[in-house]
């Protein structure tokens, strides 16, 4: 069973801005070979904060209008939200310990 949450344009703001959990936002998309890495890192994350944190996959094809609004150029971008705010932000694939060090700030 996957921990994380699918997200699109349509779910965005309900799912991740207003949120009363932090959300760890994996903009990625199915073509892309650096995102095809990180997945099983993001899945081993949302499943070791369960609770704590929200992990969201936005798959940038579905969600075009979310990835214009934080300016994701190039996937895999993976922001860190906190009350609907951007409190940090990563490009490209990241050691899961580094990822977990961003969520830990968050919580």
């Amino acid at each position: 069973m996957s921990h994380l949450i699918h997200v699109t344009d349509a779910n965005f703001q309900q799912e991740v801005l207003d949120s009363a959990l932090p959300v760890v936002v994996d903009f990625s998309a199915t073509w892309c070979g650096p995102c095809k890495q990180l997945k099983p890192i993001v899945e081993e994350l949302a499943a070791l904060y369960e609770g704590k944190v929200r992990i969201a996959h936005v798959d940038v094809d579905e969600a075009r209008q979310a990835a214009m609004k934080y300016g994701v150029m190039s996937v895999p971008t993976v922001l860190y939200i906190k009350g609907g705010q951007v409190r940090d932000s990563q490009i490209g694939v990241l050691a899961k310990e580094k990822m977990a060090a961003k969520i830990d700030s968050l919580i």
